[in-house]
């Protein structure tokens, strides 16, 4: 690593920080006095340590031109960190003497303080004495600049455009242009401030912005540009400013005199001034630059980048844009600009290859895009690129690179207390999500977070840490449903990485070389068993993070190797040793996911900890009667841990926090809800078994003010005979006001309690109403001020909505965003108040079979609107210019106004509703980019008139009335997805489909019987083709094709021909052919097919009259033959001994398979879907989990159910490559045993191919399938419960077990439906 690599040493301020803290401390100078140890010897440590204090400034600098210089700083730190350790042992002696006598130090262990500090001595004697620190200077509280040419003066940016073309940037220019054009009555000065990390492209959008003509359209008196960099001093950007504006150069040494010019400049015109790339934070600086720029007319304008948005705040900006990553499209544009002389140049395949990779890596940074672009100019060969991908961006030559300055620029400027938080954050893998509390405990727990303030706490300063390395870019925001996370840019990880040196290790991802004896923090990611080996170095390790659900390494040899331990992550043991108690410095313990019963006793003597994790440790039911002891415990998580019973002394603990997410109220009092009583209870709690309250005003919860959560839940299966008593209880259950998430379950009250009405969770965000089947009338919710999210369930007797639900405001629901309705089954009436939901945007109505009258009429702001299973609603739709997604299903009466233009509408689906439809005017729809009509009884045509710019995606099926499209053709250039199905009427496919629909690709069209091609013509753009049961479209097809075909993929089926295909039938370009479901079909013609040069994959599924091959075979370019379905043809190809097989001798890969038909495992197939053949695995009798596999093939794009042929695979073997058009099942009997028991291993080999491959675990102990990577989109996959007889019994065959005879694979179909649908394909 070069010797940047050592800017990890600005971690010594830090380290000295906290020895002289603890030599100055109570505890200390106690265990001193209290024992006469010699206190002489704590001066005589402090004077060294003031003396190391001294020169570490120019040794810090020094090292990176003199390599004695950093071994010096690294024994150096080592004695630190001994210094450090010493005085924590101290410290943790002195709090055991509160404890009693039995806890006294032994005299021994006394004596031996005194001989370590003696040693301490010695060694920081002999360091200060060596020959190297006279050159050392005395530090005079001035940092000298660093010497290396990282740092040398940066060259500053000028106005003129660097790069003529910029990608991924139009949004941010199109917002920004808009400002500037921007006219306000507001007379104060607007500043806008680009934020970004280094290498983000600020200053290059900046650039543009500053030349576009477009900015000329705001008709600015005055224009400058002015590069601020670091070092900000008013007088010297003062005279930048005005020499940029005057084109001259300012000579006066007097602020004064400069401001004076400044204004009288500026009076009364209209300027815009760029400030680049600020990083002053000092809020008098830059007040002591603005009141100049104040005296310009109205509409002048400051655009300013940074990285910082704290220097955008400080600067008071009126706008901050934040610029986003680029993305993959633009990243490769940018790429391959820099990486090619050509961008229009045909790239080789593999360096193709490599160059995607490497631009994933570079993660949308347009520095790093445009850095390695050009590195790679001039380098031809795969191998030179191969070096870059697999290189590090820190070992590139500096003088090749600008990203490694522009990055350490960002760390450089970071205070030292920054400096050391994020350089601990090396040890997280790339692209980790992590929480922002827990980050700041693992600082707490290495004596990271200091603050002068006596009135802050220790998080209340990390809060500051982690926020000002947010405002700094270091750290990037996700914001999900429940929870916020935060990750860093591959290339801040790598920097981190970078500064902290061998002080951090990643086990697994740093190399496999033995760990260094400086490293003091470790987490290990991943790797083989020999890593083990390489840690025995590294004794001083102070944090073990484990990252892994697994590790080679007992916790026993971890506790005896490493007694310095501040922070321990451990997630695989049954067991917690006694030995724990010996890790006496450890401030932060998670045993998160672990096996445990019981904590040992020994963990009440860590007096140290202060974090405490035992998240999802399902076997632990209760904590130590003595964990109250531990009083520094700050935190204690136990969230997915549900414990019979709560350690009521906690609540002794006054600082400490608890984080609890479910507590169930149990039947007698040693699970009562007063356990809860005296914690300070923080994040999500869902308290289940309300019913078993006994004494409802012994609960309290309104002083539960860091409760974020709440859900308040009772058993639906309980006999619910005292609706008073449980008015009482959810009365008593009142939560704070500071609460945001609410969701009441199962309540069986009449009505809901009155702080629900009251306005008394006035913050609230969110809300469920949960089967609360006996309430009668619904609270007013309408007064809650920041309600965004409203969802009603289940509400079993509510008739009527009216005035009280408002609270009989006219602003109501003032912030309302999403509000759900469902399964109301006597809903009847919702009476609308004007004025209502003036920021509802997502409005869903689902199973409300009661519902009638009238919608609300006007709702501004509404983007998506599902209205289903609602049969007696007849209402138009709401009238919303800004509505996005619209679903109707089976509401037959609802309508849609076809008045007036839906101008924001991108996805329109209608399902078995909207009677009164019988054209559908595609022009009212000039956004619409997906369009599904399924069963639109009265449908009769599509109308247009214009040409349609957007739509993408069209599906018509079973409109039993449907006749025609536009009269001159459907004109829709951006069409890629064409559907039809049982459309009994059509007869003409929409004319001039070549020109009209040019991006068409695939078509599907399946049960039009009379449907024929309108002008003899199909697009000759098309390459996916699906007809089924369409004889007169199939027979029309010859001369259909055009002079330029580009068909790839041709699928015919139910098809009443007995010879096919007619010679001249087929394109040329035809390269995969299946022939499917032809009952009748007893010949293919050798004259339709010997033209056919192209194709490669023949497919005869299910014609099962068919006799024989063709006499003279089969085309020479065929590669795969796939036969199933067919007795006869299976014997007449057989290897060897078949009558056909000269005819296919020549093909590479010949399945024949008519055992499909008939389901070893399953019994007889039924349901016009074919067998599946379940293969029993190899060793299924030896092995319980018994892992069998099959698969559903991939369905055509908007084909139904039934044309999921299903195709048998064996079980599949590590590092199997299965089909990647295969929707794929592994059917396991236990998951949990399987994932858990004896079988484990074996389970585990099997991770690879369902991680890589995206297989779906189907199991009777679950109620669902999942997937193990991402869920599919709504309606791609649905398996509405495991068929568990039918999966069961698969199993009970093939290990030989006793099963009823009865089932069938038909039965178990009714309950596995897979259904596809035309919008997400």
């Amino acid at each position: 690593m070069p010797v940047l690599e050592t800017l990890g040493g600005a971690l010594f301020g830090a380290v000295l920080q906290v020895l002289f803290h603890k030599l100055d401390s109570h505890q200390v100078l106690g265990f001193f006095h209290g024992r006469n140890l010699d206190e002489k010897l704590l001066k005589k440590l402090k004077r060294k340590l003031m003396d190391v204090n001294a020169v570490i400034d120019d040794a810090e600098q020094k090292q990176f031109s003199n390599s004695l210089v950093k071994e010096w700083l690294d024994e150096v730190r080592d004695v630190l960190y001994d210094a450090e350790d010493m005085l924590d042992q101290i410290d943790y002696e002195f709090s055991k003497t509160k404890l009693g006598a039995e806890f006294q130090t032994s005299s021994s262990k006394v004596h031996n303080f005194e001989s370590k500090i003696i040693a301490l001595l010695d060694d920081l004697e002999s360091l200060l004495n060596q020959k190297i620190v006279k050159d050392f200077k005395i530090y005079s509280g001035v940092k000298s600049g660093l010497g290396n040419k990282v740092f040398e003066k940066k060259v500053e940016s000028t106005s003129l455009v660097a790069e003529e073309v910029i990608y991924g940037r139009d949004e941010d220019k199109d917002m920004i242009f808009s400002w500037l054009t921007s006219d306000t009555n507001d007379t104060k000065l607007s500043i806008l401030s680009i934020v970004g990390m280094g290498g983000m492209g600020k200053t290059t959008l900046a650039q543009h912005i500053y030349n576009d003509p477009k900015t000329d359209e705001a008709k600015f008196d005055e224009k400058a540009w002015v590069c601020v960099s670091d070092a900000f001093d008013a007088l010297r950007v003062s005279k930048a400013i005005i020499g940029a504006f005057t084109n001259s150069r300012d000579d006066s040494e007097d602020l004064e005199m400069v401001h004076g010019k400044l204004k009288k400049r500026l009076f009364g015109r209209k300027f815009l001034l760029v400030l680049d790339d600020v990083w002053n934070e000092d809020r008098n600086k830059w007040k002591a630059l603005q009141t100049p720029l104040t005296f310009g007319a109205k509409g002048s304008k400051i655009l300013v980048t940074t990285r910082s948005k704290k220097v955008a705040s400080i600067m008071q900006s009126t706008y901050m844009h934040p610029l986003k990553q680029l993305d993959e499209d633009h990243s490769w544009q940018t790429f391959t600009k820099h990486a090619f002389q050509d961008e229009n140049s045909t790239l080789n395949s593999e360096i193709k290859e490599i160059g995607i990779k490497i631009v994933e890596k570079c993660q949308g940074l347009p520095l790093a895009l445009e850095t390695i672009g050009c590195l790679l100019q001039s380098k031809s060969s795969v191998s030179e690129w191969e070096g870059v991908l697999t290189s590090e961006i820190w070992d590139l030559p500096i003088e090749d690179s600008k990203i490694v300055p522009t990055l350490l620029l960002s760390y450089y400027h970071l205070p030292s207390h920054l400096k050391r938080c994020f350089a601990y954050c090396a040890l997280f893998p790339k692209d980790h999500r992590f929480d922002k509390k827990s980050l700041i405990f693992l600082w707490m727990a290495q004596n990271f977070l200091h603050c002068s303030q006596q009135s802050m706490s220790p998080e209340e300063v990390g809060e500051n840490y982690f926020n000002d390395l947010v405002s700094r870019s270091f750290f990037k925001q996700i914001i999900g449903y429940k929870k916020t996370y935060f990750v860093m840019h591959d290339l801040m990880n790598d920097l981190a990485k970078y500064v902290s040196g061998e002080i951090c290790y990643r086990l697994g991802v740093d190399g496999e070389k033995r760990v260094s004896r400086k490293t003091r923090h470790l987490s290990y990611i991943t790797g083989p068993i020999q890593y083990y080996t390489s840690l025995c170095d590294a004794k001083g390790l102070r944090t073990f993070i484990n990252f892994q659900r697994c590790c080679e390494m007992s916790i026993e040899e971890l506790i005896v190797n490493y007694k310095f331990l501040r922070v321990l992550s451990w997630h695989w043991c049954i067991k917690v040793p006694d030995t724990i108690g010996d890790l006496i410095h450890l401030r932060s313990l998670d045993l998160s996911g672990t096996d445990i019963e019981r904590l040992p006793d020994s963990t009440c003597s860590l007096y140290n900890l202060q974090e405490l994790k035992l998240n999802k440790c399902l076997n632990l039911k209760e904590l130590l009667l003595t964990l109250h002891e531990l009083t520094n415990l700050r935190r204690l998580e136990l969230m997915g841990t549900t414990l019979t019973k709560v350690q009521l002394r906690l609540g002794k603990l006054k600082n400490l926090h608890v984080w609890i997410d479910k507590f169930e109220v149990g039947k007698n009092s040693e699970f009562s809800i007063q356990q809860l009583g005296e914690l300070d209870l923080h994040g999500e709690l869902s308290i289940t078994n309300l019913e078993n309250i006994t004494n409802p005003y012994k609960t309290n919860f309104k002083n539960k003010i860091h409760i974020v959560w709440l859900r308040l839940q009772w058993n639906l299966n309980r006999n619910n005979d005292d609706s008073i008593k449980e008015r009482e209880v959810i009365e008593n259950l009142q939560p704070s006001r500071y609460l945001k998430h609410l969701s009441i379950d199962g309540y069986g009250g009449t009505q809901f309690p009155h702080w629900l009405s009251n306005n008394s969770l006035s913050n609230v965000v969110s809300l469920t109403l949960n089967d609360c089947k006996h309430c009668v009338i619904l609270p007013s919710l309408g007064l809650l001020t920041f309600l965004k999210h409203l969802k009603i369930d289940g509400l079993d007797q509510i008739v009527r909505i009216d005035d009280e639900f408002y609270g009989n405001s006219s602003f109501a629901f003032e912030s309302l965003k999403t509000l759900s309705f469902t399964d109301m089954k006597e809903w009847e009436e919702w009476q609308y108040m004007k004025g209502a939901f003036p920021r509802l945007q997502s409005l869903s109505l689902r199973n409300c079979p009661k519902l009638k009258g009238n919608l609300p009429e006007q709702l501004s702001l509404l983007k998506k609107l599902d209205i289903i299973d609602c049969g007696q609603l007849g209402a138009p739709i709401p009238r919303a210019d800004t509505l996005e997604y619209l679903i109707i299903y089976s509401c037959p009466g609802i309508n849609i106004p076809i008045n007036h233009w839906y101008h924001s509408l991108v996805e329109l689906d209608i399902r078995f509703a909207c009677d009164s439809l019988t054209t559908f005017p595609l022009d009212l729809f000039p956004k619409l980019r997906k369009l599904c009509l399924l069963e639109c009884r009265n449908l009769q045509m599509i109308s247009q008139e214009h040409p349609h710019n957007h739509l993408e995606r069209l599906s018509i099926e079973k409109c039993s009335e449907f006749e025609s499209f536009p009269n001159e053709g459907l004109f829709a250039h951006q069409l890629k997805t064409f559907f039809i199905a049982e459309l009994e009427k059509l007869k003409l496919m929409p004319k001039c489909m070549s020109a009209l629909l040019p991006s068409l690709n695939p078509l599907y069209i399946r049960n039009c019987p009379v449907v024929e091609l309108s002008d003899g013509c199909l697009p000759s753009n098309v390459k996916e083709m699906y007809l089924r049961n369409c004889s007169k479209l199939v027979a029309s097809l010859k001369g259909a094709w055009g002079t330029n075909p580009s068909l790839n993929i041709l699928y015919i089926g139910n098809m009443d021909v007995e010879c096919f295909p007619g010679e001249g039938l087929l394109p040329l370009s035809i390269s995969n052919l299946e022939i499917a479901d032809c009952s009748n079909l007893k010949k293919l013609d050798y004259r339709g097919l010997c033209h056919l040069s192209s194709l490669q994959k023949l497919i005869l599924r299910n014609c099962s009259i068919l006799q024989c091959l063709p006499d003279e075979g089969l085309p020479e370019s065929i590669s795969q033959l796939n036969i199933i379905g067919s007795m006869s043809l299976e014997q007449r190809c057989k290897k060897q001994e078949g009558e056909d097989w000269e005819k296919i001798a020549h093909i590479k890969s010949i399945i024949v398979d008519y055992k499909q038909a008939q389901c070893p495992y399953l019994g007889q197939a039924g349901g016009g879907v074919g067998g599946v053949a379940l293969n029993a695995p190899r060793r299924a009798p030896k092995c319980d989990a018994a892992l069998g596999m099959f698969a559903l093939r991939r369905p055509p794009r908007g084909a139904s159910r039934r044309s999921c042929e299903p195709m048998a695979l064996r079980a599949p073997e590590k590092g199997a490559q299965a089909s990647c058009d295969l929707l794929k099942l592994v059917i396991v009997p236990d998951i949990t045993g399987v994932a858990t028991g004896p079988n484990a291993n074996i389970f585990k080999n099997y991770l690879g191919v369902l991680e890589r491959d995206r297989i779906f675990i189907l199991s009777p102990s679950f109620d669902h399938v999942f997937e193990r990577q991402r869920r599919y989109s709504r309606n791609d996959l649905l398996i509405k419960s495991c068929a568990k007889e039918i999966i069961q019994s698969s199993f009970d065959k093939a290990m030989k077990k006793p099963q009823p005879t009865t089932t069938t694979y038909d039965k178990g179909y009714k309950e596995l439906k897979v259904k596809t649908s035309m919008s997400n394909s």
